[in-house]
């Protein structure tokens, strides 16, 4: 039989608990701030998921998942019109640096003016959102992955989302926390290599650094020079982001993909049990 507590592994012969279990110093009693045990498997060997399950039990990240991925997409498609814009002012803004007056040139100027802030607005509209789903997704796989392995993780489940928001430490928090969810997420008998999560931090480090000197040289620019090496910083910034996307689609389907594959996978074969002295 599972062990009744933990269900992750047999238990010992003639006990409840698993041997991990009985040994306090390695697997401490669950309490209301640590792992709940996941479900039994139900007919066939698929743990429920869904709303209406218990508080213990695994929730499908795979609604969530698709969901962040699709608006993702869309930053993306924002993004190439933001590049679009910024080429057009670059031209504008070239013209005017050879020396090209009058009206058709102002006219010119004007559009590019409006049509780079309608895609800043719309991008930052897309990003708001995919970040609010993509926190509610990376919260729920990270709580799933405590069911899967409950003391593989240094950071506790608050920082899934709060480690974003810190200043300094979320260079490096949300990072630890999905190494940590992705370790726990991979398959029982063979770990996943952590290339595709260190090439998605990196890319987002990246972009968001220069997203930002961008920002702020254009809205320290005054003379139409200054206008213009801004916006080349926000034109790479821009086509940049396109890339991170891509990767970030990576990193949040196959994560996804992961846990629902572990999760029908059923409880930790036996083998894997770990044995005390």
């Amino acid at each position: 039989m599972t062990c009744t507590r933990c269900r992750q592994f047999d238990a010992a012969p003639g006990g409840e608990l698993c041997r991990a279990c009985e040994a306090a110093d390695l697997h401490p009693d669950v309490g209301p701030s640590l792992p709940q045990a996941p479900p039994l498997p139900r007919a066939g060997g698929v743990p429920q998921f869904g709303p209406g399950a218990p508080a213990s039990w695994l929730r499908s990240p795979v609604g969530l998942g698709r969901a962040v991925a699709v608006l993702l997409g869309v930053v993306a498609l924002t993004d190439l019109a933001a590049v679009w814009a910024d080429v057009t002012m670059l031209d504008v803004l070239g013209r005017v640096s050879d020396g090209t007056y009058g009206s058709a040139i102002e006219a010119d100027a004007d559009r590019a003016d409006r049509l780079f802030a309608l895609t800043g607005a719309v991008q930052t509209a897309a990003f708001l959102a995919t970040v609010a789903v993509f926190l509610v997704w990376f919260h729920r796989v990270r709580v799933n992955a405590e069911v899967f392995e409950p003391f593989g993780h240094r950071k506790k489940r608050g920082w899934a989302i709060g480690g974003w928001f810190v200043p300094v430490v979320n260079l490096w928090f949300p990072r630890r926390v999905a190494i940590d969810v992705w370790d726990a997420s991979s398959p029982w008998a063979k770990p996943r290599s952590h290339a595709l999560v260190n090439a998605w931090w990196t890319f987002w480090l990246i972009g968001n650094g220069v997203s930002q000197a961008g920002s702020r040289a254009y809205a320290r620019a005054e003379t139409a020079d200054e206008i213009h090496s801004a916006t080349q910083v926000v034109l790479f910034a821009d086509a940049f982001e396109i890339l991170s996307a891509g990767l970030a689609v990576l990193f949040v389907l196959t994560l996804t993909r992961m846990q629902d594959d572990k999760a029908r996978s059923g409880p930790r074969p036996a083998e894997s049990e770990p044995v005390t002295a």
